[in-house]
């Protein structure tokens, strides 16, 4: 490559890149992955094509910020393989050395991916592992960890679950609107728990799914536990949208207090979203890929295409008798500023949803 050529390139890229929005330097970039809060640090994964700028060749790419708006972009953090695409999936810490690939002293960060071979013939659940704060990984030997053949089975949320004292790995099996549940005590030997599914629900493939509690109203003597899960095409608005279900979990069940399909919003351009482990203070901190399949690929690339929704932080309030899920932007875009801009938020009282003044 010529550097002089490669220079340009680079400066196109600082000055169009979003300000308040994740976006890669260059090329492809779609579902947020393995979201995760370590030492101090947010890490964002994405689904990324390191060779050009359409789908293709999907990778975990990789950047960290201290603050969820300045981002530092780092190298492919799990490359595709002549096989096999790295796609959507969660990261977390074994704290507990559960897999033994870290230690108690150093615990490893360990990603579960879906492995989607490229003829498009089988889908399975995959780890790698990462003993240096996710900057470097490895696959694990003995992958896939959850495999029933299909063709269509993706996208493992996973997370450390107090009430079940083992990780739970919320999964989709797509084109049957279900997500299956999923306990183990090591990240590599999984039972089923149990399914959920709303086939009479909105159309579309179901996907990224994401199960968490939340206080409601703030009173933590109330809780509910929220299920997201992603649709394509059948959003509210056309093409991708967000969903979600409120209801109860009880170990092994997710009992949804209805089957009414509620969307996260009513834009068009909010897909795939999930939430961060482990953030501080409890914060339920969600983050989505700001486009919409119906179009993503038209979109100008310059060089890159594709960016991040801002940071929203979720709750549940009591809206006229109903428990609704509310977002807002997290309070640290007040105390950003870039440039001569600086924003203000006034929370949402419920009703009027979002303003910046």
């Amino acid at each position: 490559t010529n550097p002089l050529v490669e220079d340009k390139v680079r400066a196109m890229s600082l000055a169009r890149r979003p300000h308040f929005h994740f976006a890669p330097a260059r090329n492809w970039m779609n579902d947020p992955n393995g979201l995760i809060y370590y030492k101090g640090i947010y890490h964002l994964f994405f689904q990324y094509n390191p060779e050009g700028d359409q789908w293709g060749n999907m990778s975990w790419g990789h950047a960290t910020s201290k603050n969820l708006f300045e981002w530092e972009e780092h190298p492919v953090a799990i490359p595709y393989t002549p096989t096999h695409g790295i796609f959507s999936g969660s990261a977390v810490v074994d704290y507990f050395n559960t897999t033994g690939f870290g230690s108690l002293e150093n615990p490893a960060m360990v990603a579960i991916f879906t492995d989607h071979q490229h003829d498009g013939l089988r889908q399975s659940q995959s780890l790698a592992y990462s003993t240096d704060n996710g900057m470097t990984w490895q696959r694990y030997e003995n992958n896939p960890v959850l495999d029933l053949e299909m063709k269509d089975f993706r996208d493992p949320k996973v997370v450390w679950n107090t009430t079940n004292e083992a990780w739970v790995m919320s999964v989709v099996k797509p084109h049957d609107f279900t997500v299956a549940f999923y306990q183990s005590q090591d990240l590599k030997s999984w039972e089923l728990l149990s399914e959920f599914t709303n086939k009479n629900g909105t159309d579309g493939v179901w996907e990224c799914p994401d199960l968490f509690p939340l206080p409601v109203n703030k009173n933590p003597a109330e809780i509910k536990w929220v299920l997201l899960v992603s649709v394509n095409p059948g959003g509210v608005t056309g093409g991708s949208g967000t969903q979600y279900f409120i209801g109860d979990w009880d170990g092994k069940v997710f009992t949804a207090d209805d089957r009414t399909t509620r969307w996260l919003d009513y834009g068009r351009d909010n897909y795939a979203g999930v939430t961060f482990n482990d953030a501080p203070d409890n914060r339920r901190i969600y983050l989505g890929w700001m486009n919409n399949w119906e179009y993503a690929k038209e979109i100008p690339a310059n060089p890159s295409r594709g960016s991040m929704t801002i940071p929203r932080e979720l709750s549940l309030v009591t809206i006229n008798g109903t428990i609704t899920l509310m977002q807002n932007p997290i309070k640290e875009i007040s105390e950003t500023k870039i440039s001569d801009q600086r924003f203000t938020i006034t929370p949402t009282d419920g009703k009027s949803g979002i303003r910046f003044t």
